[in-house]
């Protein structure tokens, strides 16, 4: 085994340059580390301190019982030479029993690897340094920071983590650290700067000025994120297929107003056509009457002309003194028909329909984004069951709620209502805007709306605005009510199946929407909210 001691030899003057000599004096043990009573004095790699050596027989501790002790003429001394605050070089301790004169992983810290901060001041191989100074803008390994540790002095220089490049830390006018911020210049300045060229600047520190920046950015990236949340948002909205499909249904029925008004036209210029052919027809056939009857005559005068019986001639020609009645066809002309007025009263007929209808379907689209715009405000809503009446019960995921015969056994805590029933919803709301939609297809009695936290839950309860209550109800299958002050009956176009509650805390709103027809039930108006609200459900 190999100890060794060093002592420091020092020239009388010493500069950072000026070599360091240290004295190695080495012993060798020839046993082994295994029979070693006791570790050795110096910094060696040995296993830590073992057992106490039984003290020999002379008056001070001797050589160990397996130990050869070497006289000063068999010591060897070495000589090394390296600059002050420098490791040394640990091939300068190999050769002398032939092996390293330490443990790579045990003495000499870890070798600097690709990517890490390497010691500015190991000479040869580059340890992986622990620290850099700002103030010396050097790095440092865990050997040469001792200083940096101990002296009063370098204790004060600024350590932070190991950073490459430290000439960029540093202020290129002045030399000295970066260590405040100049708002008003944006930039980094040192202490120097800071009664200089910046006097009168605005200035913080860079931990301060960074911790701001940090918010900003955080910020920045929170809006960013939102903004992409919405367009994904529109993106999906527009490629939904009900709404593809509501358009292609829109312009479908547009098409077929068109194609119905084209038919009914074709239809009456046909039945036009056929009135005006079978009048013709009419006129040709009594034309074709008076023709034969002309000719008929025509032949008979003829023959009379051409006879020599004069009795004959004479009983005949009296009647054919009154010559047949024929029509005066002067004024009469068939005209080939103008189908210009039809057709113009057709379009007209059809812009009138095509406008109500493009009408109405605006109104439509309107409403529809109207809803699609409160949903962007849903919420999720669960059923409390600490408020529930006795004789509801809820569903698990608090979801569904059904009426029971039964009444069942609950305490009577002070959230709950005794007598009417009804259950409010957990989440409660102070402030925004929020929405929820509740199904009621098939029920014949039902109430919705809102409540605030501090309604009265036992006995009688008078649903009106002034007592906390905004509802609207159905009773007795087909009579709707908005429980304003006073009641108001509602007069529905068809039966909601989905009603749709929006709620506008700061704007003082609640309004149900039949959710299918896109339409507005009821409002309630300058409402006065000073409480948290919660949904209600009367079932």
């Amino acid at each position: 085994m190999l100890f060794y001691r060093c002592s420091e030899v020092r020239p009388r003057q010493s500069s950072a340059l000026t070599p360091l000599y240290i004295s190695v004096t080495l012993s060798v043990c020839v046993c082994s580390r295994k029979q070693l009573p006791t570790a050795g004095p110096g910094p060696g790699p040995g296993p830590g301190p073992g057992p106490e050596p039984e003290p020999g027989p002379g008056p001070g501790p001797g050589p160990g019982p397996s130990c050869e002790s070497f006289g000063s003429n068999e010591s060897m001394d070495k000589l090394i030479s390296f600059k002050e605050g420098q490791s040394p070089d640990p091939r300068s301790l190999e050769g002398v029993d032939g092996s390293s004169g330490a443990e790579p992983d045990s003495i000499f810290t870890k070798v600097a690897a690709p990517g890490e901060v390497p010691c500015d001041v190991c000479t040869g191989t580059k340890v992986k340094a622990l620290k850099s100074c700002l103030d010396c803008v050097i790095s440092y390994c865990e050997t040469h920071l001792e200083p940096h540790l101990t002296a009063s002095r370098l204790r004060r220089h600024q350590l932070v983590e190991p950073v490459e490049n430290l000439e960029t830390r540093m202020c290129p006018k002045h030399s000295k650290p970066l260590e405040l911020f100049c708002q008003s210049d944006q930039t980094c300045i040192c202490l120097m700067c800071s009664v200089l060229e910046h006097k009168s600047h605005q200035l913080v520190p860079l931990r301060e000025e960074c911790e701001e920046k940090k918010v900003d950015l955080k910020q920045m990236i929170q809006k960013r994120r939102e903004k992409l949340e919405e367009i994904r948002e529109s993106v999906r909205i527009r490629k939904d297929a009900a709404d593809r499909a509501e358009g292609v249904e829109m312009f479908t029925a547009l098409m077929e107003l068109v194609q119905r008004g084209l038919k009914e036209l074709m239809e009456t210029m046909e039945e036009k056509q056929e009135a005006e052919e079978k009048e013709a027809e009419g006129l040709i056939k009594e034309l074709e009457e008076e023709i034969s009857e002309l000719m008929k005559r025509s032949s008979e005068v003829e023959q009379l002309s051409r006879s020599e019986d004069h009795l004959h001639l004479l009983q005949h020609f009296c009647s054919l003194k009154a010559p047949p009645a024929t029509k005066d066809w002067t004024e009469v002309m068939v005209r080939p028909s103008s189908y210009e007025e039809t057709v113009l009263r057709a379009v007209a007929q059809l812009e009138d329909t095509l406008s109500d209808k493009m009408m109405k379907m605006k109104m439509k689209m309107m409403k529809m984004k109207m809803m699609k715009m409160m949903q962007q405000f849903a919420v999720d809503v669960t059923l409390d069951p600490l408020t529930a009446h006795p004789k509801l019960v809820l569903s698990d995921d608090g979801k569904q709620v059904y009426h029971s015969d039964e009444k069942k056994k609950l305490p009577d805590n002070k959230e709950r209502f005794s007598k009417c029933v009804c259950v409010l919803g957990k989440q409660s709301f102070s402030s925004g805007r929020f929405y929820f939609e509740v199904q009621v297809k098939g029920k014949t009695k039902w109430g919705l709306g809102v409540v605030k936290e501090s309604i009265n839950r036992k006995g009688d309860i008078y649903l009106r605005p002034e007592n906390g209550y905004w509802t609207v109800i159905l009773i007795d299958r087909n009579v709707y009510k908005a429980l304003d002050d006073p009641s108001v009956i509602l007069h529905l176009k068809c039966v909601p199946e989905k009603v749709g509650v929006f709620v506008d805390y700061e704007e003082g709103v609640v309004s149900f929407y039949d959710v299918d027809a896109a339409a507005l039930i009821y409002s309630f108006t300058h409402c006065c909210f000073t409480h948290k609200l919660h949904p209600y459900f009367w079932w």
